[in-house]
């Protein structure tokens, strides 16, 4: 009799045999197709639960898989070990974050061995140790080197709880994406990456990633931001008591500025009857009369305080300020006033627009309010329109409020163009292009491409992250290290404090060093880099780990990159996955790889919750990883989190759905008990005349599961790959129930069994492959190979072929027809074939089809 199922006993054996074995630990083969496959590397919190569990299950279950499939599957680990916060809680308990990190990097390595996880560990990396980060200096030079890294002041976003500046990216609706605090903004001297030169391949290369969420690369194609359009000039005229400005405007004086306006529809230029500035543009403080300065002054203060996105929010009232200046619109020759409001970013095309509230839902809602004038300047095209032939416009065009008091509606929709001079008439399709064109030839602008995305800064005051290799000397100015003094390291001797300086700018060792070019006194750069910077090129240092004279080799990075299946979280859609795509074509411009993206397929995992919430320690509702383990085992977590629903859907944790799937492995377990064999999987070609109708039975429930398993792995769909072995397991314990486990259908079932489960509960299958003889059933007989080392089981077609049912078919209750139709029939497939059936159709032809009723693999009712 077997013992029972103990998976405390049985998994800590496998686990230890396949670390000693080294059985995923791979090098470059000729005679294999390579498989890179990756899941995001950590940060080293120091505790999992059931949430990454499902992240790192998903990533076990593919290497496990695509190795059964006969791929060279590299699968390795490490650890994005540089960050805020094992700083600040450095500064709060006093531990160095060095301890802390490596600490916490092997109380997780130890979790990932309980969950049965299988790395290439001889492949670790961890971002915070000299020799990774020497390499992340060296690609920061090369950035340098090539005009791609530079340093400028600039307004940026400042988190006053942790104390340093954030990317755009890091801002979540106005708040520090690691910490939740209000971010607010602040002039400094930073680095950053001109990853503004790669706007255009950014977005015209996501067409390649045919394998990526449509959802992702949508979030990319908006944070990029490309639209085309065109830029205007708008000359300032006089703007002061002595030097009025006429109802018809006037020619600019010759001292006085032009403002550049981007607009992506200027078309509708003849619409435009003011102009707005961002609050921060340069030419406010010129223009701005003395009447008005002081409204300005405040306005502008106030707009600083204010986040991007509560300046672009809908729900915000408009707001601004009229700085007394007027503006000489170059298609009307109007004058129209020059208003300052909130709603206008610096950061985006020149900081100016031009208005037209008469096509524009902003510029709308700000002129109603400000009492400013709304001209028309498209027309529906409904056939109310008609053409005017002595001034070739169309009549009846909208010029005042239809109503007394009420303002001229808008309209942005698609039409003809109208009070719009030589445009009127074009259709809107057409517009565009016709007003760029009159635009450029009467030498009032050009068009132009502009785009959202912003160059990435890089800098952090903060002491745990790469240090940023640059020197500055009284004599050379600003000098790069030289790449053999690589790496600058960080010192140990430092002092957690909060405030907004680096603490490396108080280590005077540190910061006192000698100029690389003249020998002379210099002083370190104290900024650290941005831990996203030493997350965009990890995947590359994983091909060649160990390499001492180069960030890796081109021989090996071409060996393995691009990625062939990448899984992580949908929040780093924008800021971990923008940014290694930039590395990669850096680098590859560089000459360094081949691969122009780094990740053929991304699949991002939703998140497991508890209580409604997501995990988390503040939260109360962690389950650990540890505790699953001690209880059920790390077959039942492994399976239960790829069966709770599709995983790329957030899924709600169950206490008692955890228990069901331990009672499932139970049942496992008890299938294999008593004399059971294991035999070939592979059943194509084979001859079942002789077997009895229970063996034809249960060998179509197993070849079709092998099918649909092996679909729903390719399309990620675990859950339902479970539930269908769970299927075939029933079946099973039926035939079992009634013929015994001793028999050729049974033996081929129960391999097939393991083989399926094998990727998903690795220690079960191990344990139970080795207790029921298995061997090498693809190669020699009497191989003590295990079952991660069987090839996939492969299916009959004949066998897999879905089962043939007869459907009836009814009209008001009464049979009409019958239908043969697979067993696998879906509701939809089933009415719609009853519905067009030629017998069917004269009992319902010119009736209504009150109700459709559908029994699977029996009925089809029409009620008429």
């Amino acid at each position: 009799m077997y013992e029972r199922y103990n998976p405390q006993a049985i998994e800590s054996k496998w686990q230890k045999s396949w670390l000693e074995s080294k059985m995923y630990f791979v090098e470059p083969e000729a005679d294999k197709p390579k498989f890179y496959t990756l899941v995001m590397f950590p940060y080293p919190s120091g505790d999992l639960h059931m949430g990454h569990m499902r992240n790192y299950a998903i990533g076990d279950l593919v290497a496990r898989y695509r190795t059964m499939q006969g791929y060279n599957v590299m699968n390795p680990m490490g650890w994005d070990a540089f960050g805020l916060p094992a700083e600040n809680a450095a500064i709060k308990d006093g531990i160095h974050p060095a301890i802390r990190t490596l600490d916490n990097i092997e109380r997780m390595k130890g979790q990932f061995y309980k969950m049965g996880i299988v790395y290439d560990w001889d492949r670790e990396v961890a971002s915070c140790l000299p020799d990774y980060y020497r390499w992340t200096q060296w690609i920061f030079l090369l950035m340098y080197e090539r005009g791609l890294a530079y340093r400028k002041k600039a307004a940026v976003n400042w988190c006053p709880n942790d104390k340093t500046v954030l990317a755009n990216e890091q801002v979540v609706d106005g708040h520090c994406e690691r910490c939740g605090a209000e971010v607010i903004k602040k002039d400094l001297v930073q680095w950053f990456f001109r990853i503004t030169e790669y706007a255009d391949r950014l977005v015209d290369d996501l067409d390649m990633l045919e394998g990526w969420p449509e959802r992702v690369r949508t979030m990319q194609r908006n944070w990029i931001g490309r639209s085309t359009g065109a830029e205007i000039d708008f000359p300032v005229v006089g703007n002061r008591e002595d030097d009025p400005v006429g109802a018809h405007g006037r020619a600019p004086l010759p001292t006085s500025p032009t403002i550049r306006v981007y607009t992506t529809r200027p078309d509708t230029i003849f619409g435009a009857t003011f102009m707005v500035l961002a609050p921060e543009h340069p030419v406010v403080e010129v223009i701005t009369t003395p009447e008005q300065r002081e409204a300005v002054q405040q306005y502008v203060q106030q707009a600083r305080k204010e986040t991007e996105i509560e300046r672009l929010s809908s729900d915000k009232e408009k707001t601004g300020v009229f700085t007394g200046a007027y503006a000489v619109n170059p298609m009307t020759n109007a004058a129209i006033p020059i208003w300052i409001a909130d709603y206008v970013l610096v950061t985006y095309g020149t900081g100016a627009i031009m208005a037209v509230p008469g096509s524009d839902e902003r510029d709308y809602e700000f002129a109603v309010k400000y009492n400013l004038p709304i001209v028309n300047v498209i027309a529906p095209d409904d056939g109310r329109w008609t053409m005017d032939d002595s001034n070739h416009r169309p009549s009846s065009i909208v010029h005042r409020p239809p109503t007394e008091g009420a303002p001229v509606p808008m309209y942005a929709g698609p039409g003809l163009m109208v009070n719009s001079g030589p445009l009127n008439g074009v259709p809107t399709t057409e517009s565009k292009n016709a007003a760029i064109a009159l635009i450029e030839a009467e030498g009032k602008g050009k068009a132009t491409t502009n785009y959202r995305l912003r160059d990435w800064l890089i800098s952090r005051q903060r002491y745990w992250g790469a240090p940023i290799p640059i020197v500055y000397c009284p004599t050379c100015g600003e000098v790069p290290v030289p790449t053999e003094q690589l790496p600058v390291v960080l010192p140990t001797d430092v002092e957690f404090r909060p405030g907004g300086e680096s603490p490396l700018a108080h280590v005077e060792s540190f910061v006192n060093t000698i100029c690389p070019t003249c020998g002379g006194p210099a002083r370190r750069e104290t900024d650290t880099m941005d831990t996203f910077v030493d997350s965009s090129w990890y995947f590359l240092r994983f091909c060649d780990p160990h390499n001492d004279k180069a960030p890796f080799s081109r021989e090996l990075a071409d060996h393995w990159m691009p990625v062939d299946q990448y899984t992580g979280g949908v929040e780093h859609a924008i800021l971990h996955l923008m940014y290694a795509r930039f590395f990669t074509k850096v680098l590859a411009d560089a000459g360094m790889v081949g691969a122009q993206e780094p990740f053929i397929k991304l699949f991002t995992q939703g998140m497991i919750t508890k209580d409604g919430a997501k995990m988390s320690k503040s939260k109360g509702n962690v389950v650990p990883v540890d505790d699953m383990v001690e209880k059920y085992g790390a077959d039942t977590g492994r399976l239960f989190v790829l069966f709770m629903g599709p995983p790329d859907e957030d899924a709600e944790w169950s206490d008692e759905g955890a228990a069901g799937m331990f009672r499932f492995l139970n049942r496992v377990w008890r299938l294999f008990e008593g004399n059971v064999t294991l035999s070939s999987p592979n059943g194509a070609g084979r001859d079942t005349a002789d077997y009895s109708q229970s063996d034809r039975d249960l060998l179509r429930k197993v070849h079709v599961t092998i099918k649909r398993v092996t679909n729903d792995i390719e399309r990620f769909h675990f859950n339902t790959s479970v539930s269908a072995i769970m299927e075939m397991t029933n079946a099973m314990q039926s035939y079992r129930d009634a013929h015994g486990p001793e028999t050729e259908a049974y033996s081929e079932a129960a391999t097939s069994l393991l083989l399926m489960l094998a990727p998903m509960a690795p220690h079960i299958t191990e344990e139970l492959w080795r207790r029921a003889g298995g061997t090498d059933v693809s190669r020699s007989a009497g191989s003590s190979e295990g079952v991660h080392q069987q090839p996939w089981p492969g299916f009959s077609p004949e066998l897999a072929a879905a089962e043939i049912v007869t459907l009836v078919i009814q009209v008001n209750g009464k049979m009409r027809d019958k239908v043969d139709m697979p067993a696998d029939v879906t509701q939809d497939e089933a009415i719609q074939t009853a519905l067009g059936r030629e017998k069917i159709r004269p009992y319902i032809e010119g009736k209504e089809a009150r109700q459709v009723h559908y029994v699977p693999g029996r009925l089809v009712n029409i009620v008429v």
